[in-house]
């Protein structure tokens, strides 16, 4: 089979992004300034990214796998996505919980976020509720274990989502998987069984620490970043560990070694808001996947997505065209890292 294209799969949000003026101390009160809603999860802004990349059209087909409810919020995630020529045969509606959404707190000064989540649709997403023999897409990307409750169940095999990464690879697949900075719960018995069955990791620095076991909260470096990526990779990933961080991204490879790259130097008054900012840059891991481009070059790209992303307050409202993003790398260089 000829595969072409990503089938992004998982978490369908509706972000409700509310920019405050200050955080404040429990028990006090912040003043909401403005706010908008949006798109919001892993996989629904990688796709929408990705096709606000190309105006005129993708260079591939782009598809969402997922569950909305039967309400507002889900017939507008439906539409969004057909807007943005997202194939959604295999975004289904269910009548047994609402759509997914987030209470997403924006500070106004610096564009710091705070998450407030209602997992709804989301929850009861599995493995019954996609096809994956219907699908010839190149990359199988989901996103985000730890808030997937279905396929985060821990079965005598491992995990559901961990037999559904197996089943995607056995098809011919390209695994690609992200999480999520989520507290508490069973990390690492959630995540660990999946490891063999993805071929390329995304995490950030809270993550990653949880996983490696290595603290990159006090010293995002990229030796301690190449670091922690190795020893996720030590885990049983099967291709690459990409970890990533406001200051730089770092890539381990089984076959082609280390690799890290600076984050675009944007000025302060620049950011508008930093959310969606990793899963812009997952866009652009993706985008290179599938079009082959070089680790370094798959890094710089992902890291202009990002850096565009910042230029609003909402997941993908600052994505600019492709040329566009690679041109504030251009305008404002990189960070060393």
């Amino acid at each position: 089979m000829q595969r072409n294209g990503i089938l992004a799969a998982g978490s369908y949000i509706v972000d409700h992004v509310k920019m405050i003026d200050a955080w404040p101390p429990q028990d006090a009160l912040a003043t909401i300034v403005s706010k908008e809603s949006s798109n919001g999860g892993g996989p629904y802004n990688l796709s929408k990214d990705i096709a606000r990349f190309f105006p005129n059209g993708a260079p591939f087909p782009l598809a969402a796998a997922g569950l909305v409810g039967d309400d507002a919020d889900g017939r507008w995630i439906l539409a969004d996505c057909q807007q943005h020529h997202i194939d959604t045969t295999q975004l289904n509606t269910t009548d047994q919980a609402p759509t997914s959404y987030t209470d997403v707190m924006t500070v106004q000064a610096d564009g710091r976020r705070t998450f407030f989540h209602q997992r709804g649709a989301n929850a009861l997403f599995s493995e019954q509720n996609l096809d994956l023999e219907k699908s010839t897409a190149r990359i199988f990307y989901l996103g985000y274990l730890l808030l997937l409750d279905t396929l985060d169940q821990v079965t005598p095999e491992g995990t559901r989502a961990s037999a559904l990464l197996a089943d995607a690879r056995s098809q011919g697949f390209l695994t690609v998987v992200d999480l999520v900075s989520a507290e508490g719960g069973n990390f690492i018995d959630i995540v660990s069984p999946s490891l063999p069955h993805i071929d390329v990791l995304l995490t950030n620095e809270f993550e990653a620490s949880r996983l490696s076991g290595i603290d990159l909260h006090q010293d995002f470096s990229a030796k301690n970043a190449l670091a922690a990526a190795h020893a996720i990779l030590d885990m049983g990933v099967q291709q690459r560990v990409i970890i990533h961080a406001p200051l730089g991204a770092a890539a381990v490879d089984r076959e082609l070694g280390d690799f890290t790259a600076g984050s675009v130097s944007m000025p302060d008054d620049a950011i508008r808001g930093a959310v969606g900012a990793g899963d812009a840059f997952a866009a652009g891991i993706a985008y290179g996947l599938h079009e082959n481009l070089s680790i370094e070059e798959s890094l710089t790209t992902a890291s202009c997505i990002a850096a565009s992303c910042l230029l609003h307050p909402t997941p993908s409202g600052g994505i600019l065209p492709l040329d566009d993003c690679l041109a504030l790398g251009e305008q404002w260089g990189f960070r060393d890292f």
